[in-house]
């Protein structure tokens, strides 16, 4: 324990470790909700509904996981960390299974499932780095931490539309099975050493009313707060609809749709790790975040504007224009509330941001 708690102390330069297994996390469980969104047009195609009531779908998932954000931090306090990580694969799994079954009624299960878990994520992950990292690294790690989210939707992009007319979408999804369940395995061997108590955590200092106290009186972390709201809805409209809006408005084959939504995550996976360097090294993260707000709001208009007589590079470069903000800003922001959290903040294994992302997601519709 004492060692524990002085490598804890001396933050090490990089925590490669922690970041990877939080990474994977994140990228597994992001893909299986977004398998959903990017195969869409031939889900509902088999099943016989409106392609469009993806809105719905994903508004439960993150509506549940409003629940799980709020509540994580007492279970990750309790439990501890990697033990959450363990449970959002386990909820993953679930989703996976239910999903599969084929139903509309089934599909609307598996996002609750889901979205039981996936509000912790980013708690989880929270608290497993930030007190392993050193101030002047913060906002790359922790924008290096969120690239799991673009990277599982550009996964999902990529692979789901193929595989679904190759092997059926029902196949595709349980394919997601193999490597979730051997991550959930490999946690395991380090989940005594991570979920170690940390050192002047108490029980008071974290939970629903630890986030109200630390949001009253604070214009700061409340100004934060709200453009996160807005901002996490946006960047889920596009991926909620984007796919659908492609196939459906535009006139794409469902492939060219996922490969244009695979790379509207991946200039969320590139763009991340730069904005997070910007944000130490050349202007403060409260401006990029401003200007990351004008690009995805003008991003967005566009993006409502696509026709099919639109060319594909135009298409794409909107797309690279979204992704790079909607899709990119969360890693600075994660490091601006640890940043006027003050030096408690290291300690508290979550924010207020991450109940924030799932309210504005749970709000999309078609």
């Amino acid at each position: 324990m004492r060692g524990e708690t002085t490598a804890r102390t001396s933050a090490p330069a990089f925590p490669l470790a922690p970041l990877a297994a939080t990474l994977a996390v994140q990228t597994l469980a992001t893909g299986a909700a977004y398998s959903i969104p990017a195969m869409a047009p031939e889900i509902a195609r088999h099943v016989g509904i409106n392609p469009a009531l993806v809105g719905v779908y994903i508004s439960l998932v993150y509506g549940v996981g409003i629940l799980s954000a709020l509540l994580s931090p007492g279970y990750i306090y309790s439990r501890g960390a990697t033990r959450v990580s363990q449970a959002v694969l386990i909820a993953t799994v679930a989703m996976l299974l239910t999903a599969a079954f084929g139903s509309a009624a089934m599909i609307v299960l598996s996002a609750a499932l889901m979205g039981l878990a996936y509000g912790a994520t980013a708690p989880s992950s929270t608290h497993l780095l930030v007190p392993r990292t050193p101030k002047p690294h913060m906002n790359v790690v922790l924008s290096l931490r969120q690239i799991g989210v673009p990277l599982g939707g550009m996964l999902a992009g990529l692979l789901m539309p193929p595989l679904a007319l190759a092997v059926g979408w029902r196949t595709a999804l349980l394919l997601q099975l193999v490597p979730t369940l051997l991550l959930l395995a490999a946690l395991e061997a380090a989940r005594h050493r991570w979920d170690a108590p940390l050192p002047g955590q108490t029980p008071a200092s974290v939970g629903i009313r630890a986030m109200v106290r630390l949001l009253k009186g604070d214009r700061p972390l409340q100004r934060l707060s709200f453009a996160s709201f807005v901002y996490a809805g946006l960047q889920i409209c596009f991926i909620a609809f984007m796919t659908t809006q492609l196939t459906t408005v535009v006139g794409m084959p469902l492939i060219q749709a996922g490969q244009i939504l695979a790379l509207y995550q991946l200039a969320g996976v590139v763009s991340r790790p730069v904005w997070g360097w910007l944000a130490d090294h050349v202007m403060p993260a409260r401006l990029l975040l401003a200007l990351q707000g004008v690009i995805m709001c003008l991003a967005a208009v566009l993006t409502g504007r696509f026709a099919p007589d639109w060319p594909v590079a135009m298409i794409a470069l909107v797309s690279i224009a979204g992704g790079a903000t909607a899709s990119g800003y969360t890693g600075i922001a994660y490091a601006e509330y640890a940043r006027l959290g003050g030096p408690g903040a290291r300690r508290r294994p979550g924010s207020a941001r991450p109940s924030c992302s799932p309210a504005s997601w749970s709000c999309p519709r078609p």
